[in-house]
């Protein structure tokens, strides 16, 4: 039981944290994919228990971040996750091993929820006070070729935002196919927002 005493007010701490981070930073952003916020709050709780059932254990930081990379090819090896996403699973990731220290070293719980408002607070400035844009992406394969030169730049834009009815910012032209004439284009677009 003495185990568990240790462990329970790091898991309350880690999983503020996490509502923090996930219930009101990720999750109201206009392009949240609502789907990995289990993800993140499943990798959060079984990684602070394993780091912290571990901490007898005689292994380094090393091992625990290499769970972290099994884990990551086990699930994530055969989709493309955007970059926003994969920084929140590497949010939810190291912050439960972090949130274990005070089990092993001389951090006070106290240092450790300052150091935890601190994160919070650069990761809420991060995404909501900077204004930093996320643009969605989408790979298209395209058929009016004589479009892709570089002369007919706007035509092109317009014809994706017309054909796609998606505000496309930019596009970046991944292959093109002289024998079939089609391109492979991927488009940038303002994510759409939907009324409640």
């Amino acid at each position: 039981m003495s185990v568990l005493n240790e462990l329970l007010p790091g898991f309350a701490l880690n999983f503020i944290v996490m509502i923090i981070i996930v219930g009101f930073i990720y999750y109201p952003s206009n392009n949240a994919r609502r789907e990995y916020t289990f993800a993140f709050f499943a990798f959060s709780a079984l990684m602070y228990f394993i780091s912290g059932l571990l901490r007898d254990v005689q292994l380094t930081l090393g091992f625990g971040f290499g769970l972290l990379a099994v884990f990551t090819v086990l699930r994530f090896r055969t989709e493309a996750i955007p970059l926003k996403e994969m920084m929140y699973i590497f949010i939810s990731i190291t912050i439960p091993f972090m949130n274990t220290l005070f089990l092993a070293t001389r951090i006070t719980f106290a240092e450790l929820t300052i150091i935890n408002g601190m994160l919070v607070a650069i990761f809420f400035i991060a995404e909501q006070s900077l204004g930093i844009p996320y643009l969605g992406r989408k790979e298209v394969i395209y058929e009016k070729i004589e479009l892709i030169k570089p002369e007919n730049h706007h035509d092109l834009l317009e014809d994706l935002r017309n054909r796609t009815g998606l505000d496309v910012q930019s596009y970046e032209i991944s292959e093109i196919n002289f024998l079939r004439d089609t391109a492979t284009i991927t488009i940038f677009f303002n994510e759409p927002t939907f009324p409640e």
